[in-house]
């Protein structure tokens, strides 16, 4: 059975950071690509980051471009997203994605991702 359990959620004043861990079992882990989706309250899921299967490139959307930094450990199942000098449109419950095999452009599509965890909550004060 394939779990994505995320951690490290909670609230943090802007310009702050927070790291979000994902750790992953149940499948092989390299054969996965990874990503970081969120969804604000009456918006749309939208991709927040994305790294392929053997770390060696990432994709961030533009408006966390410079500020969120998406990286993998594969020897441990992990995948993290250090989010720096976050801000309140930041604010979000936040995704783990898996996704076999996965290369760009779909790294950016929800659809393109087999399994997801649960969310944690990410919410940033003003």
């Amino acid at each position: 059975q394939v779990q994505l359990v995320e951690s490290g959620g909670g609230l943090v004043q802007a310009g702050g950071s927070l790291r979000l861990s994902c750790v992953a079992s149940g499948l092989t882990f390299s054969d996965y690509a990874m990503a970081w989706f969120r969804q604000a309250p009456g918006k749309e899921r939208e991709i927040v980051a994305a790294i392929i299967r053997t770390g060696g490139a990432t994709y961030y959307a533009p408006s966390v471009n410079g500020r969120f930094t998406i990286s993998r450990e594969n020897a441990k199942n992990t995948v993290l997203l250090q989010m720096d000098s976050v801000e309140v449109e930041d604010t979000a419950v936040y995704y783990c994605a898996a996704g076999a095999f996965v290369v760009y452009p779909s790294l950016l599509i929800a659809t393109s991702y087999n399994y997801w965890g649960q969310g944690t909550q990410v919410t940033v004060s003003s």
